[in-house]
């Protein structure tokens, strides 16, 4: 596998790295290897409890985590060992960088296979004049895809419009391909229509999250670029979840979820300077654990297969999982077209715990599965949860499923194409690649533990 060779070389310049430096200082003095390792321990104290503590308390373990290892390296030129500091930064620059090569390999996206755009003489599109801030009418994206010969729908005010029976009606009219450009909340009800009927499907990336389109690998800063699937584009078949009577094309989120991985997210202005997509998802992680932490709510019960999550604060059911350095489900998912539902758990007992989620998908309290099927259950009658980043009210118990494959997308032939999440430097995941044989991917999803902390 790919990845088998870089995890190797990233844990043996890793060993390499602390060798040099307690072999060089255990040479010179056994009192300098000790202050190796007692700087190892701080700094690694001052790691921890910067994420876990506030105020005064956080900047004085900030400063230890800085302080420590500078004091280790004045003593250890003092004792004229910089060479064995130099050789070991050296090793760790390079464990780091072949590290961050194997896991984002054993997370890299899968594109759907392509098939060749059927010709197009009747395209129907629905645009939402207040998605995105207004990106309709900023990118001009009526005139644009009028020139291409669309027919388009512009809607002043979403509010209580039935966007499917819209593109019922318009299907019934003779319209070949259905589109919208708007948010994932719109997108999924035209969608709905377009699987059942059997017709082809545009994305246009007119709205705030774009999770969807950002999947598909389309280019979410310039909308009009997903015209040219009208011209020159490829057919894709992805999957759809369905919540419910409610088709979804992103997520499900329930409890914490619901503000930190939802279009609420967003609308409350926390989403300033989210155009990173690596730089977004760390951001609404470190602002996670409060939200956890401070979060009271209906408990639920999730099954997922054989996977039950008892209690979560935060609950989050996905059309195919998101990468492993995504657990708070804002960025891309690896591929559409898995077969399967992202199940993603949250149980914290305090701010502590829940600043554990920034070590990412190996965090204590995370269930992390992947399943055909998810049942929440309540002591309630109806939950409330964001589908596809708009408020909804759920009916109790609710049943979740994947629809493999439902949908024909039609999209660009030259796009960007999908990008994960950067991950986390997860040293035992190394240790797995680094030692399995070379296997398939569906059999390398099996080395990702259900449980996080299992044995």
């Amino acid at each position: 596998m790919r990845e088998q060779q870089p995890a190797r070389v990233a844990l043996g310049a890793a060993a390499a790295a602390v060798l040099v430096l307690l072999v060089g200082a255990a040479l010179r003095s056994p009192a300098l290897a000790a202050v190796g390792l007692v700087g190892l321990a701080l700094t690694a104290a001052g790691v921890w409890w910067g994420l876990t503590r506030r105020g005064a308390r956080r900047l004085l373990a900030r400063a230890l985590a800085v302080s420590a290892p500078v004091w280790v390296l004045w003593e250890y030129s003092s004792a004229r060992l910089g060479w064995a500091v130099a050789v070991s930064a050296l090793l760790w620059l390079v464990a780091a960088g072949t590290a961050r090569t194997a896991l984002l390999r054993h997370d890299a996206p899968v594109p759907p296979r392509e098939h060749p755009a059927p010709e197009i003489h009747h395209p129907f599109l629905i645009m939402n004049l207040r998605s995105g801030g207004g990106k309709v009418r900023r990118f001009s994206l009526r005139e644009r895809a009028e020139a291409l010969g669309a027919e388009v729908l512009q809607l002043e005010w979403r509010g209580e419009t039935d966007v499917a029976e819209l593109a019922r009606k318009a299907a019934s009219e003779g319209a070949d391909l259905l589109g919208v450009a708007g948010g994932d909340g719109m997108q999924a009800p035209v969608a709905d229509v377009a699987a059942a009927l059997h017709l082809p499907f545009l994305v246009i990336p007119a709205g705030t999250r774009n999770h969807f389109a950002r999947s598909l690998g389309l280019d979410c800063d310039d909308p009009v670029r997903a015209l040219d699937a009208l011209y020159d584009g490829v057919e894709v078949h992805v999957d759809m979840g369905r919540v419910g009577d409610r088709p979804f094309v992103s997520d499900v989120a329930f409890g914490a979820y619901g503000g930190a991985a939802s279009g609420s997210w967003y609308r409350n202005g926390h989403a300033r300077g989210f155009r990173r997509r690596d730089g977004h998802v760390r951001t609404a992680l470190e602002a996670l654990p409060g939200l956890l932490a401070g979060h009271e709510g209906v408990p639920l019960t999730a099954r997922a297969g054989a996977v039950t999550c008892c209690a979560p604060q935060a609950l989050l059911v996905s059309n195919n999982p998101y990468g492993t350095g995504d657990i708070a489900g804002l960025g891309t998912r690896p591929r559409l077209d898995g077969g399967a539902l992202g199940c993603v758990g949250v149980e914290v007992t305090g701010a502590a715990h829940a600043a554990g989620l920034l070590r990412g998908w190996r965090s204590t309290g995370l269930t992390r599965t992947a399943a055909m099927d998810v049942r929440i259950d309540a002591d309630v009658r109806w939950l409330r949860a964001d589908v596809d980043g708009e408020a909804s009210r759920l009916r109790v118990p609710v049943h979740c499923e994947v629809r493999p494959r439902a949908l024909r997308v039609i999209v660009p032939r030259r796009r960007p194409g999908p990008r994960g999440a950067r991950p986390p430097l997860d040293w035992r995941l190394l240790g797995r690649l680094a030692l399995t044989p070379a296997r398939s991917p569906d059999e390398l999803a099996a080395l990702k533990p259900t449980r996080s902390g299992a044995p």
